[in-house]
């Protein structure tokens, strides 16, 4: 074991990269699959009222971008906080920060679109209330709350009794240790 500290240092950067990208796609793939639901139920709602609502690359897109950013917050101080308290509270406290974060990510979103489509900040704020001051938008802040709920109770208990013996439980069944 003769590695150099700047082999060392690779070797975590390399390893670091690639959690963080098996990461983002499990984000990614877990959120198309959670949005992709809840567009399926809203096309076949609004089927029933003879509206037609093909927006499936919504969902993706917003599963693309809502997985960046949830990887990007949990680099964060809110993302690693760590609780020698019950898994059910992180659970909660983490959904909780992170549903405040998309929030305010998304004022900022909004506010910079209507910024750059108007160079006025009175634009910038109607956008961000026609945008985000409408009933749909809680609607999707309840959806996203709600996807978080399972994601960070799996996270968490992977985070305490290890990756791979939750995939196991999850994959192999029961496991003798």
């Amino acid at each position: 074991m003769s590695e150099t500290i700047d082999e060392a240092k690779k070797k975590s950067f390399k390893e670091k990269f690639k959690e963080e990208f098996i990461e983002y796609w499990i984000n990614v793939l877990y959120l198309s699959f959670y949005f992709g639901v809840f567009f399926t139920y809203k096309r076949l709602i609004l089927a029933q009222y003879e509206i037609d609502y093909e927006e499936y690359g919504a969902a993706l897109i917003s599963a693309f971008i809502l997985g960046k950013v949830v990887s990007i917050i949990g680099m964060t101080k809110i993302g690693r906080k760590t609780s020698q308290g019950h898994l059910a509270l992180l659970t909660a406290y983490k959904t909780f920060a992170f549903t405040l974060c998309i929030i305010v990510f998304n004022v900022l979103e909004k506010f910079i679109v209507g910024f750059y489509k108007t160079s006025t900040f009175d634009g910038a704020i109607n956008n961000i209330s026609h945008e985000l001051l409408t009933y749909e938008y809680p609607a999707r802040l309840l959806i996203i709350f709600s996807s978080f709920i399972p994601y960070f109770a799996i996270k968490e208990l992977s985070n305490l009794i290890g990756h791979k013996k939750v995939i196991d439980l999850f994959f192999k069944g029961k496991t003798t240790t």
